[in-house]
């Protein structure tokens, strides 16, 4: 006699209970195996015991036949947590905040949240100041400024009259918006730095995510930065003020253009965008996602990526010169030239490929 479906979900619901105790155990685990890795001065990340992971999971999977990519998507999915669980405890063992206050300036915002977690997980007592920051005492061994760009270098150029004796960097995604402020700051023989954090408010793992430090005349201060960035997987990168914003102008200010273009050309073709998902296929799907992601985002903060930037124009007439060019060979059936487009794109992301093999 068959089951009924009441009887079947229930079943359903009790192996998905087992599948979770089993996570939270191999969770416990990989902290255990983070502290072994810390006392003998092993790297948190192995990519060959990844690989071997993974390959197992494969080969599991067939013998039970299930999809390989399942087993792969899953494992990775786990291998990821485990890393995100050995970071923090990383960042915790280490204590370089241990003793330290740390004073948030606009960590009410997304990201100077992410940094009053973060500095709270190195065991500093975390201050947050937003809006109003002249009404507390900057007597901290560590001032973050996470406010907007312009905000930013006000900021800057009011702590330059008085500057603070702790360590004082600002997160912003531009630098040519802060130049005078930074500049004054160092100047005044403050301990400033510029930092770029790479990433969004719900990054949890680090692995793989970049970190700019922009030295602004006080090299003391940024090694002191890195410093807070060493027990974590990130890749820190430095560089000069001007060299930053020109390659964000590309990193940031082309992608986030071509999203933009993308879900305006959407919007204003007449078309119902339910329609459109009906007929998607992956390349429209994987990019629509994207472009979800960069709609919902702050249109002011998007704004000022855009127009604040020094080199800022050259990456839109960079997109609007390569749009043209594609329209131009399209409108002339240049299918050689059309072709040519395409491997000349091909040979320049080949580093792409070569990168993830690494």
């Amino acid at each position: 006699m068959a089951r009924n479906l009441s009887d079947l979900r229930q079943e359903l619901g009790a192996i998905d209970r087992k599948l979770l105790e089993l996570v939270a155990e191999r969770a416990r685990l990989a902290s255990e195996i983070g502290s072994v890795k810390r006392a003998i001065g092993a790297p948190v990340r192995d990519f060959q015991q990844e690989r071997e992971v993974v390959e197992r999971a494969r080969e599991t999977a067939l013998r039970l036949k299930l999809p390989p990519r399942l087993a792969e998507d899953l494992m990775l999915l786990l291998i990821r947590s485990a890393l995100a669980v050995q970071e923090r405890d990383e960042l915790a063992s280490g204590g370089g905040g241990t003793g330290k206050r740390a004073l948030v300036l606009g960590g009410a915002g997304k990201m100077g949240r992410w940094f009053v977690q973060f500095l709270g997980s190195q065991g500093f007592e975390v201050e947050v100041a937003d809006p109003d920051w002249r009404e507390v005492a900057l007597s901290h061994e560590l001032i973050v400024i996470a406010a907007p760009l312009l905000a930013t270098n006000e900021i800057l150029l009011e702590m330059a009259k008085n500057p603070p004796k702790g360590l004082v960097f600002d997160i912003g995604s531009l630098k040519s918006p802060l130049r005078a402020g930074l500049k004054a700051m160092a100047k005044a023989k403050a301990r400033i730095t510029s930092v770029h954090p790479m990433f969004g408010p719900d990054t949890d793992l680090l692995s793989g995510r970049h970190v700019i430090f922009v030295d602004v005349g006080v090299p003391e201060a940024t090694e002191e930065a890195q410093a807070l960035f060493a027990s974590t997987l990130a890749v820190r990168v430095s560089m000069d003020l001007e060299s930053h914003d020109r390659l964000i102008a590309y990193v940031l200010g082309l992608s986030h253009a071509l999203n933009i273009a993308f879900f305006t050309a959407l919007a204003e073709s007449g078309e119902a965008a339910p329609r459109l998902a009906k007929l998607s296929s992956t390349t429209f799907d994987e990019q629509l996602a994207v472009s979800k992601k960069v709609a919902g985002e702050n249109p002011k903060l998007y704004f000022e990526i855009q127009s604040l930037n020094d080199y800022g124009t050259e990456s839109l007439t960079a997109l609007l010169y390569a749009v043209e060019r594609l329209r131009s060979v399209v409108r002339a059936q240049d299918q050689a030239g059309f072709a040519a487009l395409m491997e000349r794109g091909r040979e320049y992301l080949s580093f792409v490929a070569k990168r993830d093999q690494q």
